[in-house]
């Protein structure tokens, strides 16, 4: 299974702006993904590299996980932007649109050659009917390939789908990615929710990808990170009832006793082994 590391909260900041860049370091998202692909300008691509890739390196982020976006596979940026985010460092760089476990492969091998240091993992965005359709073989393509993350938006508009509360249409394709990423052992980031303005339906929104089970949500506002963060964290009743399975089930087979019930519900392996996952993330949210 993949390391547990909290990224309840991966917050998009544009990579052209140099205040946003030092903002970042005060907020406080699991994860800030310094973005070199649609928030910034053609004309403004060679200087957001340099500037995004000196904020990658400097150390000033404290525990917060720090990804670099960079542009596409198929664009002209690509190469350099790769080979940059290799000589940063990151904790990951984020690929839009992988379609195959090639695309992966390519990244992975031109990441090598730059020199890229064993800790910058890739992290695989899903965003189109091919990606969804070969998303177990995009995530077992590579041990560097750790996450998953869901490109909603881009998804939407190639299928063709409305965007509507709830968002069914896409709940099909928000399977098919999460049983990839369960499947392969990986994390996965919900995508993002557009307007800002509308905190009912961002946490709406929220608590289903948490039911669905991602690992969290990605994000393009300040504003959507305390909910966020709120809603993907296990809440101080689930703590105590995962303390509560984890004692039952251990008295019980100290004592030889092959049924275990807390709070009148059958507790089983599978019960236990969820009660301590929720007991190691409690433990690494803590200051």
């Amino acid at each position: 299974m993949t390391e547990l590391k909290p990224r309840r909260s991966v917050l998009y900041m544009p990579g052209a702006n140099e205040r946003a860049l030092e903002k970042a370091k005060t907020l406080p998202a699991d994860g800030v993904v310094l973005d070199l692909e649609d928030a910034v300008a053609p004309d403004a691509k060679d200087a957001a590299r340099e500037r995004v890739c000196a904020a990658a390196a400097s150390g000033d982020y404290g525990r917060r996980e720090v990804a670099i976006r960079v542009n596409g596979l198929d664009t002209a940026w690509h190469d350099a932007d790769l080979r940059a985010a290799a000589q940063a460092g990151p904790a990951a760089v984020v690929v839009p649109k992988v379609n195959s476990a090639r695309d992966v492969h390519d990244v992975e091998k031109a990441l090598a050659r730059a020199g890229a240091p064993d800790r910058t993992a890739i992290w695989a965005m899903l965003e189109t009917p091919v990606a969804v359709l070969h998303a177990e073989e995009i995530a077992a393509a590579s041990d560097r390939l750790t996450v998953l993350v869901l490109g909603t938006n881009d998804l939407a508009k190639e299928l063709h789908a409305e965007s509507v509360p709830g968002r069914a249409p896409l709940l099909g394709s928000l399977s098919l990615c999460l049983l990839a990423a369960r499947a392969t052992g990986k994390v996965i980031l919900d995508g993002v929710y557009n307007d800002v303005r509308d905190a009912e339906g961002f946490e709406a929104e929220c608590r289903q990808g948490r039911q669905f089970g991602f690992d969290g949500k990605t994000l393009i506002h300040p504003s959507q990170i305390e909910p966020c963060n709120r809603i993907f964290a296990p809440s101080p009743e689930e703590v105590e009832r995962a303390r509560r399975i984890i004692e039952a089930f251990d008295e019980a087979e100290a004592a030889g006793r092959g049924v275990v019930t807390v709070d009148g519900r059958m507790v089983e392996n599978l019960h236990v082994d969820e009660a301590r996952r929720v007991l190691a993330l409690a433990a690494a949210l803590e200051p």
